[in-house]
């Protein structure tokens, strides 16, 4: 038997968390459309802009994919579209797209620019076999 969840939805302020229309037209052109199936029946396709605001909101708060709101699709769901659009390099395409938008724009000083993920150990803080302070 299934247990009832006891979570309530929280109340809906339309457009506050969803992309803005101007942002979704220009990257929707990367999100693959879903695949046919083979035999009829089933549940439907999932909404990709839907899909694509959970991930954004996921990504954006830091919760955990379980603890995705329900005006969203489960969390389940969309962390499977968001393996799946990553491996395919979706959001490389639109972090692309959006550095060169934002370069028309702006404009990048590409000749200061520098990326460095190396990590750093704290330095030691004494000796191991040192006194302990009271």
């Amino acid at each position: 038997m299934r247990r009832k969840e006891n979570r309530r939805p929280l109340p809906r302020r339309p457009g506050w968390r969803d992309l803005r229309d101007e942002f979704w037209e220009e990257v929707k052109g990367y999100i693959p459309k879903p695949k046919r199936r083979k035999k009829p029946g089933g549940r439907p396709a999932a909404d990709p802009r839907k899909l694509l605001n959970g991930i954004f909101y996921v990504l954006r708060t830091g919760c955990q994919w379980k603890m995705l709101p329900r005006e969203y699709y489960a969390g389940s769901t969309t962390h499977r579209y968001f393996q799946s659009w990553a491996a395919q390099g979706v959001f490389r395409k639109m972090w692309v797209h959006c550095l060169r938008e934002y370069d028309d724009l702006k404009g990048i000083a590409w000749r200061w620019q520098i990326l460095d993920s190396h990590t750093v150990s704290a330095p030691v803080k004494g000796e191991k076999n040192r006194e302990k302070p009271d």
